[in-house]
């Protein structure tokens, strides 16, 4: 997990993480979205605006100093401006502070690229907030280590207050960015960082940070909701795929055992008062399924309740094994006692497969069997399993029949093959179903041994 992913984790809480991750979600939290073109004009036209300021301050090289201490000394100093002459007439002037005047040295090259470091990384103030706080500052402590004008001080610390806000705001290094702002505290208190302002432009200097921190506990707030909103949607849909796949694993257990037993609790009926030995069989058949369907049943919501809170309910279900391709025999076992002719035919050297894959593959099987008890009586079933070099192949064919009669229809609308492909797309299987040309149904399956 990156840092920004354990920094959404704080925000939104490990056990909704958690969640996510028991309904099996993958989606990514916590990624900035793409920068607009305005916010990146934005930051441009700031950055810039903010160079230039710094550069063209810094350029001015003259600059007043008051000097209270020379007010009523006869001895001038150098750089020292004169007075303003007093009145020939009416009450004196009140003598005004006397000021000097300072000339800077020339400035530097590297000066010049200090002032434009100390706004120009602003650019890139959303994206790398952090570094950019560092470029900043670290550019600003260099360009007062020569002789810097009071109006490049001014822009400077202006450059800092937006560095430091953007840290803040936009870097998920918390415990980084709470060093930083610490350091930089210290680093303006120690270097001549902070300007002389006078006292007209001091609530200004007050209410600007309040302000920058008022916008940002709103747009916090606002991140906050909007992942919240994200991780709410992530979970929405994760519990859709969940009901979705819960679905067809109850269609795949119950469609094909209820099947029989209506097949067979049918034929039962027909032969009741002709043969009841034939009855008899026929009720054991049903007896057979039913007890087959609760046990597959009893399976799948023992698999369901297992993360539940409290007492492991598994303990009370049969946990056995999903089927696999090992009982396909007695799968075709089952559907011949029916009356459906079946043939089992497997190619190859059995391997091995892993779970979820021999589950689809039996499925498949399963599914297409279901189709012929329901749709095609009196039809001939071959069943072929081949395990090729490259892939697993199961192919189910029928020769066609009658269609049954029931005297209710047989609830149904493709939901069992589009759950199959839907299984078989996991391992990157194929499903092919489709009416053969001289009558009948094929249901082809491959699935290669590894996933692309």
């Amino acid at each position: 997990m990156s840092r920004y992913e354990r920094f959404a984790d704080r925000i939104r809480g490990a056990r909704a993480l958690g969640a996510l991750r028991t309904f099996g979600a993958t989606r990514t939290f916590g990624a900035m979205p793409p920068l607009s073109r305005w916010a990146w004009a934005a930051d441009g036209l700031l950055a810039l605006a903010l160079a230039v300021a710094t550069i063209v301050g810094d350029l001015n090289r003259a600059y007043v100093e008051l000097r209270p201490d020379l007010a009523g000394s006869p001895v001038r100093v150098p750089g020292q401006l004169p007075l303003p002459p007093q009145p020939t007439e009416g009450p004196p002037l009140p003598r005004p502070v006397p000021a000097v005047e300072h000339l800077l040295p020339p400035v530097e090259l590297w000066e010049v690229a200090a002032a434009a470091l100390t706004a120009l990384p602003l650019v890139l103030r959303r994206r790398f907030p952090l570094t950019v706080y560092w470029v900043v500052t670290v550019a600003a402590v260099l360009l007062h280590l020569g002789d810097t004008a009071d109006d490049a001080t001014t822009v400077t610390f202006a450059s800092g207050l937006v560095a430091a806000y953007s840290a803040a705001m936009y870097s998920p290094h918390r415990k980084a960015v709470a060093g930083s702002l610490l350091a930089g505290v210290l680093l303006y208190a120690v270097f001549p960082l902070v300007p002389d302002v006078e006292s007209d432009l001091v609530p200004v200097l007050v209410l600007l940070p309040v302000a920058l921190a008022s916008h940002g506990v709103h747009l916090w707030r606002e991140r906050e909701r909007a992942l919240r909103a994200e991780r709410e949607e992530d979970l929405r849909g994760a519990v859709e795929a969940e009901r979705a796949r819960i679905a067809r694993e109850l269609h795949d257990v119950v469609t094909h055992n209820v099947s029989m037993m209506t097949i067979q609790a049918g034929a039962a009926r027909t032969v009741l008062a002709t043969s009841p030995d034939l009855a008899r069989e026929a009720m054991l058949a049903v007896e057979a399924a039913g007890r087959t369907a609760l046990s597959e049943l009893r399976h799948v919501m023992g698999l369901l309740t297992m993360a539940a809170d409290g007492p492991d309910p598994a303990t009370d279900v049969d946990l056995a094994p999903q089927p696999g391709l090992d009982r396909l025999t007695e799968l075709t076992d089952r559907v011949r006692s029916s009356g459906v002719p079946v043939a089992l035919e497997v190619r190859g050297t059995p391997v091995p497969l892993p779970s979820g894959m021999d589950l689809a593959a039996y499925r498949v099987v399963q599914e297409a069997l279901t189709n012929v008890v329901k749709h095609a009586a009196g039809a001939r079933v071959s069943v072929t399993v081949a395990y090729a070099a490259d892939r697993l192949e199961v192919e189910v064919s029928d020769t066609g029949g009658r269609p049954r009669r029931s005297p209710e229809p047989t609830p149904g609308g493709g939901h069992g093959l589009l759950g199959l492909r839907e299984r078989l797309a996991v391992y990157g299987g194929t499903l092919r179903a489709e009416r053969r040309p001289h009558g009948g149904y094929l249901v082809r399956a491959e699935i290669p041994w590894e996933a692309p």
